[in-house]
């Protein structure tokens, strides 16, 4: 065991040792536990159950990690268009539009606390999104439509997830069906497609895209799942007036699962999951003309990635007593055809007119964790075992801790090991400017939150948790010095960071249906990020009206102060508002209608992180909305 995991034992041992202690010494009965579940109302709910944290149900009373829960309601009453305007909404989530926000359908980087967009793992029905090339994932391809909730784990997850050093956005599609015959559903916005010519000059988004999902139930205990998916999103970037191009991208996204659960005994279960996702994207570059990149529609830089990703997973899990254990395996194997052509200006400086690469990655995984429930406590721990065939093996312990202060509040504590693992084009593809660096090893996180929510007050609930993320073997770029070909730099293992700071969240029960919601997160960086900054903030700051027998109205405004190097000629003074309203004209046992109507950045603020690509100013639409 080398120094660093001995360090992090040493500092999560004394936590174990203090719960148990604790724990010798409580003597609350399971009923006073039972009567006080009944007082906490509406904001902990036991049937609330999520999945993310152990990878199976439980109540969210007894999840230790800082996570937030979204809704299929909630996402409809806010008329998102895409993921990432419903995780904008988060607090502890810094959002990055490319092209500003509030840009319809616009590109985006999701950092978690801080964190690289790297870090972060999006899942869809536990299939990974993120790109092999990069290791970050695009969400725009995701249709809104057919997400049941969104979990959010702030903070690393990789003894449930592996490589998730910043956090995990898990999407959970509707379901199929629960009726004892086959079921199924099919979602498809082929002809009702999401479409914007462009709210401001070079931008336009168009995204054709199909889901099914069908249940099968083979008896009473045995049930098999199977679901297919398919997106293809056109979208303009802008122009990039500076660096003298204009971009554009397109992707085509497709995924399929199948899946079967068992319920082998009273107390035991197994679920078999398979998967094949691939994506392939394209971003196109032309030079604008003005002298630095070529003449006016030439070819500047085209960049294309085709990957596919063949994995599954199976786990047990037995629940007896005061126990819930999961016991599980992942694998995984991902392709990746990546191809550069190079324009005469970046042949002119050494590039080849065409440059092709074929890296791949073999994975899998053990892991195990075990939700201990006695009277006001629930402790998890954790442990999971990561190899691949890049960087090699990795084990991410963790220890997770609710208590039960009071009637209406509830005290949590974490702490976990984590890792993420450098994208594969870092490590075997390069990329423009860059070499390839074999030797690198993954990243890796300490990482200690803690938090208390309670609805002790009246008529409010709060929310408050501070973290500490201790970053070790961080990758950053380095100049090998070299001429052409102009692939001269390279990433290295160099890199200690401290993230920390603290979120707070804050909102208000409905008092004539009128209720306030506001929401803070601040992270300090030490030493700065790459992009300058040794500091960030964010405030969230909401009104809800919500008859819910007809309609529902929200005025939401968000700012991030990103604290980025001058040369980004940002702009981030401004709160954005937006106003969002639905009345329900017709409601029927299998059919609705409702009417919405959404005005954007209502008072033409401004919020971007690059000059050349700022966000739109005041815009509405208006439709209807119809379900069957």
């Amino acid at each position: 065991m080398d120094c660093v995991h001995r360090r992090f034992l040493k500092k999560i041992i004394p936590l174990l040792c203090v719960a148990v202690i604790m724990l010798c010494f409580s003597h609350t009965s399971s009923a006073q536990v039972e009567e006080e579940m009944q007082i906490l109302r509406m904001f902990y709910k036991e049937k609330d159950l999520v999945v993310s944290p152990t990878r199976h149900p439980k109540p969210i009373s007894h999840v230790a990690e800082n996570i937030t829960v979204v809704t299929a309601r909630e996402i409809e009453e806010m008329n998102a268009h895409t993921v990432a305007e419903v995780l904008n909404r988060i607090p502890g989530l810094f959002i990055n539009f490319i092209g500003g926000v509030g840009s319809f359908g616009a590109t985006s980087l999701i950092h978690i606390q801080g964190s690289d967009q790297r870090h972060v793992l999006v899942l869809v029905d536990d299939v990974p999104w993120n790109f092999l090339n990069s290791g970050a994932a695009e969400t725009n391809s995701i249709p809104v439509g057919i997400i049941e909730r969104i979990e959010v784990i702030k903070g690393p997850a990789s003894s449930a997830w592996g490589s998730s050093l910043g956090g995990v956005v898990n999407i959970i599609t509707k379901q199929a069906g629960t009726a004892k015959r086959p079921s199924g559903s099919v979602s498809a916005s082929y002809g009702g497609r999401q479409y914007s010519d462009g709210l401001l000059s070079s931008r336009n988004f168009d995204n054709h895209s199909l889901y099914s999902k069908f249940h099968i139930p083979l008896s009473d205990e045995v049930g098999i799942g199977l679901s297919v998916g398919y997106s293809e999103p056109e979208i303009g970037i802008g122009d990039f007036p500076s660096a003298d191009f204009t971009q554009k991208g397109e992707s085509r996204t497709f995924f399929t699962t199948g899946s079967i659960d068992a319920s082998l005994t009273g107390e035991l279960e197994f679920n078999l999951s398979l998967y094949r996702f691939q994506q392939k994207s394209t971003l196109m570059n032309n030079a604008l003309g003005l002298g630095m990149s070529g003449s006016a529609g030439e070819l500047y830089l085209d960049t294309t990635y085709d990957e596919g990703k063949t994995g599954g997973s199976g786990k047990l899990v037995w629940a007896y007593g005061m126990h819930t254990a999961v016991l599980g395996m992942d694998i995984e194997k991902g392709d990746l055809d990546q191809s550069l052509h190079a324009g005469t200006m970046l042949q002119s400086m050494g590039l080849p007119e065409t440059t092709v690469t074929h890296p791949d990655i073999e994975k899998w995984a053990l892991y195990a964790n075990d939700t201990m429930v006695m009277d006001r406590w629930s402790i998890t721990p954790g442990i999971r075992y990561d190899h691949n065939s890049i960087t090699g093996s990795f084990t991410s312990p963790s220890l997770g801790i609710t208590y039960r202060l009071g009637e209406e509040t509830i005290a949590r504590a974490s702490a976990a090991r984590g890792f993420a693992i450098p994208p594969l084009s870092w490590t075997s593809g390069g990329s423009l400017f860059l070499d390839p660096n074999p030797d690198l090893e993954p990243e890796k996180v300490n990482s200690y939150q803690a938090g208390v929510e309670s609805a002790a007050l009246r008529y409010l609930w709060v929310k408050g948790t501070v973290f500490r993320h201790e970053l070790e073997d961080a990758l950053i770029i380095e100049s090998s010095g070299g001429g052409p070909p102009a692939f001269n730099d390279i990433y290295v293992n160099r890199g200690d960071i401290r993230r920390q700071g603290l979120e707070l969240e804050a909102e208000t029960i409905p008092i004539h249906n009128l209720s306030l919601l506001a929401g803070f997160a601040y992270v300090a960086f030490n030493p700065a990020n790459d992009e300058g900054s040794d500091k960030m903030h964010s405030y969230k700051a909401g009104l809800k009206y919500e008859n819910r027998k007809s309609f529902t109205a929200q005025l939401f405004g968000s700012y991030v102060w990103w604290d980025l190097d001058p040369a980004y000629k940002a702009s981030y003074d401004d709160f954005i508002w937006d106003l969002n309203l639905n009345k329900i004209i017709s409601s029927r046992e299998k059919t609705s209608a409702k009417l919405f109507l959404t005005a954007h950045n209502l008072f033409n603020g401004s919020q971007y992180t690059f000059g050349d690509i700022k966000n739109p100013k005041r815009w509405v639409e208006a439709g209807i909305r119809v379900g069957f």
